[in-house]
């Protein structure tokens, strides 16, 4: 008796053996992956055409004289040529603002950013020296100047509609604006490439700069006078608002006259870059006329 429980004893035990070798043994741990030099490591993803990675690429980039929209400097990396950096961005008016480095890694995408990034501009900046100088002798010369547009669509289209109805520049502030960027050249059409764009910095005192200089000063805002009633052949500065907020209150203090647009239906505001196009239409409609 004892000698067939012992028997079964032991079948049971070769048949749970069995059965275990047939189960699918677990992977063998990352790490030992890792030594045998067995896991892939991913490829960097492909970089937005205005992002620049790396000190040596922000600095070359910076001597270049290329238009920068903005340095992102990762906490604790002040030092060395960063230093270097920074006092490059300082000298030519470039924001650098100090960010995490988790924030540059998920930009950079996988690339070599030693905590430094740059965001180009598709093409340079003008100055706004320099625009004044080319319509001098212009007799009635159109810039747009947009305040604190912040959508790279609306800019885009706007320097569109600013090439065909014969802008001779556009000025956008440096702060809280929508930078020249790749969406932005995408949108316009090429437009980018003819129509001067500068960067100022204040804005009440560009306004104040170019009324004397011979410019009038409209802003696109609501309760003003009709658009049409208005007369729009003289040295002109078009004032467009940014989403939503519309023209700053100082910025509108310091106009000469507001536009408005009818509005007859339920919605009491058009989107930044239609009304704009309204309006640069019927300054060249005026133009025309005359």
């Amino acid at each position: 008796m004892e000698k067939k429980q012992k028997n079964r004893a032991e079948r049971t035990r070769a048949e749970r053996n069995k059965s275990d070798d047939r189960k699918p043994r677990p992977p063998k741990r990352t790490e030992e992956r890792v030594s045998r030099g067995e896991a892939r490591q991913e490829k960097p993803s492909e970089l937005p055409d205005d992002v620049v990675v790396g000190r040596n690429a922000v600095t070359e980039l910076l001597k270049s004289g290329r238009g920068i929209n903005k340095l992102l400097i990762a906490e604790g990396d002040h030092l060395g040529s960063v230093r270097e950096i920074i006092a490059l961005a300082k000298e030519r008016g470039i924001p650098a603002e100090t960010v995490s480095r988790r924030k540059i890694e998920d930009i950079a995408a996988g690339h070599r950013h030693q905590g430094v990034l740059a965001y180009a501009s598709p093409v340079p900046y003008a100055e706004l020296d320099d625009i004044l100088e080319k319509v001098k002798d212009k007799e009635a010369p159109f810039l747009v100047l947009l305040d604190e547009l912040e959508d790279p669509h609306n800019l885009g289209a706007i320097l569109r509609t600013a090439d065909a109805a014969g802008v001779d520049g556009v000025l956008i502030p440096k702060r809280r604006s929508c930078p020249l960027s790749a969406t932005v050249a995408k949108t316009s059409a090429g437009a980018v490439e003819y129509v001067p764009v500068a960067r100022i910095g204040n804005v009440v005192q560009t306004l104040k700069q170019l009324k004397e200089a011979g410019f009038w000063v409209a802003a696109a805002d609501m309760d003003g006078t009709a658009y049409d009633e208005t007369d729009l052949t003289g040295p002109l500065v078009l004032v467009i608002g940014g989403e939503g907020h519309g023209v700053a209150r100082l910025t509108r203090e310091n106009c000469d006259f507001i536009l408005s647009l009818p509005m007859v239906g339920h919605i009491n505001s058009l989107n930044a870059s239609v009304a704009g196009a309204v309006l640069m239409y019927e300054v060249l409609r005026q133009r025309r006329k005359k």
